[in-house]
């Protein structure tokens, strides 16, 4: 630990902090000597697990409530001196099944917490967990910070409104925000019961388990994986310089990687498995990205951050976590322990 990332004595809120980007985030504020503060509604399918912080269970406090409750938000807020927010409606098709739902969390949610920091009576930065899904399919690679945002999906927009509404309400009231538009993040503690989202660990569950890895159409598709570890280590920069302020950045590896590619590293990491192509289903094909791949240069050039696990290490690392905790991740039930 550095002076840079040092979190003694600070209070910090981490909103979805029992799912897979927050309960990593957390572990590592904890250890950077943070007051770590958890707030999750534990809905489902979103995979809040209390499993995620068993290590670090008395070191945290954890808060059972939901961003769309303004008072218990506000609550968690007041006496925070920085807020990580996550919490949100993560599924690409479930917003298109019940955009109502998704426009509630990530629109309204966010709006509360504008609202929230807008009259706190001292200032509270927020770092937010945007998405590439704000793009859209990319009319040039790598995509950038100025390319132009044309979502294929409700979630898409609802991640750039919220985003928008947190940079202008800072801008405006002026406390700090920050948002980090994360590509295909995955490794340890991420749920692994669905294909919602975190693909690649469902994908891991079901090579170690022996059941087929199911790929939409041919696999050449293109994604930019990230590993967990280097998401937590972006966040924490973000979090602690005065550089990020009111920016917008995207956070991956910056490596363009073939679908298919991606399954076959799980199967050779995992020492088993299979996969079969099948076609896309309808709604699936309607909002699917073809390529992407992001570069990470402003981000890297404010706070000195970058990527350094590659896809065989980082999946590597991924499959050896579950191999010791699958048990934990693979119940039905395992998530309500």
């Amino acid at each position: 630990m550095t002076q840079s990332d040092d979190f003694s004595g600070k209070r910090i809120l981490i909103t979805g902090g029992l799912g897979f980007i927050g309960s990593n985030l957390a572990h590592r504020l904890v250890e950077n000597g943070a007051k770590v503060r958890i707030f999750d509604a534990r809905l489902d399918p979103y995979g809040w697990n209390e499993a995620n912080i068993a290590e670090i269970r008395s070191d945290v406090e954890v808060i059972l409530g939901d961003v769309r409750d303004y008072p218990a938000l506000e609550k968690a807020v007041q006496d925070c001196d920085l807020v990580y927010h996550l919490a949100a409606q993560v599924g690409r098709e479930i917003s298109m099944e019940n955009p109502e739902l998704d426009t509630a969390i990530n629109c309204n949610g966010t709006l509360n917490l504008c609202r929230i920091l807008s009259q706190a009576k001292r200032q509270i930065k927020v770092v937010y967990a945007g998405s590439r899904g704000q793009i859209g399919e990319p009319l040039y690679l790598p995509v950038d910070e100025d390319h132009p945002t044309l979502p294929t999906d409700v979630y898409g927009i609802n991640k750039l409104a919220a985003e928008k509404y947190l940079l202008l309400f800072g801008r405006v009231y002026g406390f700090p925000a920050v948002s980090l538009r994360l590509n295909n993040v995955y490794g340890p503690r991420c749920q692994m019961q669905h294909g919602y989202y975190g693909i690649l660990n469902w994908f891991i569950k079901n090579a170690m388990i022996g059941q087929p890895i199911t790929v939409y159409g041919d696999g050449q598709q293109t994604r930019d994986y990230v590993y967990i570890d280097d998401v937590v280590d972006a966040f924490v920069r973000a979090g602690v310089s005065q550089k990020t302020d009111g920016q917008i950045y995207f956070i991956g590896s910056g490596v363009e990687t073939l679908f298919l590619d991606m399954v076959k590293q799980v199967i050779r990491s995992v020492g088993r498995g299979t996969y079969i192509n099948v076609p896309f289903p309808p709604q699936r094909e309607g909002i699917d990205i073809r390529k992407f791949v992001v570069t990470t240069a402003k981000f890297s050039n404010d706070t000195g951050w970058s990527a350094r696990v590659d896809l065989q290490e980082g999946v590597d690392r991924t499959v050896a976590f579950y191999q010791k905790r699958l048990q934990d991740y693979l119940d039905a039930d395992g998530d309500r322990r």
